[in-house]
């Protein structure tokens, strides 16, 4: 059984809300075996700008689900927040099943197996590897190599650190920086 936690953010959790989050998370049930007794965090927020934002996580051994979503509706966050939900959970198992049929080791999931008609091709397939050598260089100059290259993402290695690191553009348009322990 799925135990679900329902927390707003300046937003009071209705007995509707709730209802609503328990009755379309209640779908996801049918994935998880029998005595796993997941918890679902769900977290809802609202902004001064009318705007929702949906988040759930479902910690598992093995694998965390989440999912997040911003919507003007609520209602059409969750549904979106759900259906993510579910789509991870298909190539997760879509995975775990070829690793098993490919000879690898599979641990005791607490996931229920998904027929065939349920999986969808996985598109996390490689079809492309690339070989660099890492510049020393420093974060600033890593986001102009980033942004001459019209990418996304940079990665170097951090001349005062000597460790690898990577630049990326965020979705506020502002830049993070990830640096690596060694």
């Amino acid at each position: 059984m799925l135990t679900i936690n329902v927390r707003g953010e300046n937003i009071e959790v209705t007995s509707s809300i709730r209802e609503y989050v328990e009755k379309r998370l209640s779908k996801m049930e049918k994935y998880f075996s029998d005595g796993s007794n997941p918890i679902a965090h769900v977290n809802l927020k609202t902004y001064p700008s009318k705007g929702t934002k949906v988040e759930v996580t479902i910690p598992l051994p093995y694998i965390t689900l989440r999912a997040e979503e911003v919507n003007d509706d609520l209602y059409a966050g969750i549904d979106l927040v759900v259906d993510k939900l579910e789509r991870q959970v298909k190539k997760f198992k879509t995975r775990v099943n070829r690793k098993s049929r490919e000879g690898g080791s599979v641990k005791d999931l607490p996931l229920n197996d998904i027929t065939p008609k349920d999986t969808e091709e996985d598109k996390s397939q490689i079809v492309r590897t690339k070989r660099l050598s890492l510049k020393p260089m420093d974060a600033e100059e890593a986001v102009l190599q980033m942004e001459m290259l019209g990418h996304e993402f940079f990665i170097f290695e951090d001349s005062e650190t000597n460790g690898a690191s990577i630049v990326y553009k965020r979705n506020d348009g502002k830049y993070g920086l990830i640096e690596t322990n060694e």
